[in-house]
């Protein structure tokens, strides 16, 4: 006889749950202990077990369905044993009329769950609206999925591969037999899974209502959203957030498109094996990252970029050192390099202009990173007046668009493409939009290239002073002279302090060394609270760490080092 598998009670508070996702499918044996599925609820993910041994004979509550504590989810029996038939599937409904509001609510839509949709979306209803969230494909966006997390997934794995590597140094003797790529992509993805399972507890617990499709605007307060079963519905609300993201960018170099081994960020993460060789075009962020990830995974690595230095963005002295560190470790790069085209073959061709020639270089893999673009095309932005250029939604200081009652944050402007960004202009949006009076500051944003070492960096750079005309001091600090550093690779790499020179003030603070995307928070608080040098010098910090180099290199930009001579 079939025995019901029931949503268990996990907590004494505990009334509902979420089914996330189905592990095991109708018709799958199973056996006591197997996992069965996991649930959401507003404060955990979790698995659920078989403690049964036969057949799943029939899946009750599907993926995305809410199910009441005691509920049946399922029946486990034996192979060939029915249970009641399921109910027939409703026809597709037609395009509803806009849904009436609630008395006294603020109604919000969202649209987009990347890191800066679903920030909003739980900033907008802790401020007390009424949220609804539409996503067109999985919550979290590209930053959990495809972008931000599966990268420094793999990137972990190179820098545990590479540390092992160099275990004899520290007395330990350890067999490194090489690499189970399986096992690195399935630690990739369960480390997303449970992040985005994470953020869908998070709508459940802000009783944000989420509806998976594709929205366009009808009119300025209305959205018609396409759903994946074929039906449509029109939305009305009061207040209309665009955190609609990006996608990767597809540069019109002859071949790309028509070339399977040219691949964009999304590919690269997901190989079916190492590559033997890697070309990257583009020497931005997500290029120098993954260029360094599988150049430790053993990838015979080239990185061509077009303009005349690597990650434009961050101070270029430390840039250069950076880029000595790379061909160090033997990956090729060429700067004022133009790929001409690409062609097929055993392997691929890459044809790059660099020093007046025409080049040939070969690889098994090409991944073609030369930025981002907004993703705004569904959006129907020209027919109600939002203003933008080519996509790029323009906005002022409160994120507000051209069009009252709307606003947009994060990639879908087209200027600073990070998740911190647009969660920060996610809450402000959402801030203001139910009454509060919040402005955009991004001088505080800090940038994170999670290389080999780290690199971050925030506020100016010594170029960017230099450019403004600004009186300035510098102040490095080299990490060979810092005990923590010296543990941890070997003392490589720098911090240095841009800061006013009447007023001493924290202009900007680079860090090239270990744990420096952790270390600048600091820095970035500094700068916020428009701290003077004297303001670090005063804050004791501990030792032995990396960070009291970050007090070091404020001294030494008023000749005050204690760990360096000064000069």
């Amino acid at each position: 006889m079939a025995v019901e598998v029931k949503m268990p009670q996990l907590g004494l508070t505990m009334e509902e749950g979420t089914v996330s996702k189905w592990v095991k499918k109708e018709g799958d044996s199973v056996k006591v202990g197997d996992i069965l599925l996991e649930i959401t609820t507003d404060k955990l993910t979790s698995e659920v077990v078989s403690e049964e041994e036969g057949t799943l004979i029939k899946v009750v509550a599907q993926e995305g369905e809410d199910v009441p504590v005691k509920g049946v989810l399922a029946y486990i029996g034996q192979a060939g044993e029915t249970v009641g038939a399921a109910a027939p599937a409703a026809a597709p409904a037609p395009a509803a009329a806009p849904a009436p509001k609630k008395e006294g609510k603020t109604t919000v839509a969202v649209i987009g769950g990347g890191p800066g949709g679903y920030v909003a979306a739980i900033r907008a209803a802790q401020l007390g609206g009424e949220v609804t969230l539409i996503e067109k494909n999985k919550m979290g966006g590209t930053c959990l999925n495809v972008g931000c997390i599966p990268t420094k997934v793999l990137l972990h794995s190179a820098e545990a591969l590479a540390e092992a590597s160099h275990m004899a140094d520290l007395g330990i003797n350890v067999e490194v037999k090489g690499i189970d790529w399986n096992k690195v992509q399935a630690k990739k993805n369960a480390v997303t899974n449970q992040l985005v399972s994470g953020v869908t507890g998070l709508m459940k617990a802000n009783k944000i209502k989420v509806i998976e499709g594709v929205a366009s605007f009808a009119s300025k307060d209305t959205l018609t959203v396409a759903k994946k079963d074929g039906s449509k519905e029109n939305l009305t609300f009061d207040k209309i957030i665009i955190a609609a993201g990006s996608v990767p960018a597809v540069p019109p170099i002859p071949g790309v498109k028509e070339n399977a081994s040219c691949v964009d960020s999304t590919g690269a993460l997901s190989f079916e094996t190492v590559p033997k060789s890697l070309l990257v075009i583009g020497g931005g962020v997500i290029g120098i990252e993954l260029a360094t990830a599988y150049s430790r995974f053993g990838t015979e690595v080239t990185v061509v970029e077009a303009m005349s230095k690597l990650l434009p963005m961050m101070d270029g002295e430390l840039t250069a050192q950076l880029r000595k560190m790379m061909e160090a470790r033997g990956i090729k790069i060429m700067t004022d390099a133009k790929v001409q085209s690409v062609e097929g073959g055993a392997l691929t061709k890459v044809n790059v202009e660099v020093g007046g020639k025409v080049e040939a270089f070969t690889a098994e893999k090409v991944l073609v990173a030369v930025g981002r673009r907004t993703d705004t095309e569904a959006l129907n932005l020209d027919a109600v007046g939002i203003a933008n250029d080519r996509g790029r939604i323009s906005v002022n200081d409160k994120m507000e668009t051209s069009v009252a009652n709307v606003y947009a944050i994060g990639d879908c402007l087209g200027k600073v493409m990070l998740a911190h960004v647009a969660s920060a202009q996610g809450e402000i949006a959402a801030e203001n939009a139910l009454g509060e009076e919040a402005l955009y500051d991004g001088a505080t944003n800090p940038s994170c290239v999670y290389t080999d070492p780290e690199f971050a960096g925030v506020g100016l750079t010594e170029e960017k002073a230099k450019e403004l005309g600004i009186d300035f001091q510098v102040g490095k600090f080299p990490l060979m002279a810092n005990g923590k550093s010296l543990i941890m690779n070997g003392g490589v790499g720098m911090i240095k302090f841009i800061i006013g020179k009447e007023y001493k003030e924290v202009l900007g603070v680079h860090i090239l060394g270990p744990r420096a995307t952790d270390l600048i928070g600091e820095c970035a608080l500094a700068i916020g609270m428009e701290a003077t040098v004297e303001d670090i010098f005063a804050t004791i910090h501990a030792h032995p760490t990396v960070t009291e180099a970050v007090r070091e290199a404020a001294l030494a930009a008023e000749k005050r080092a204690i760990h360096i001579p000064n000069k």
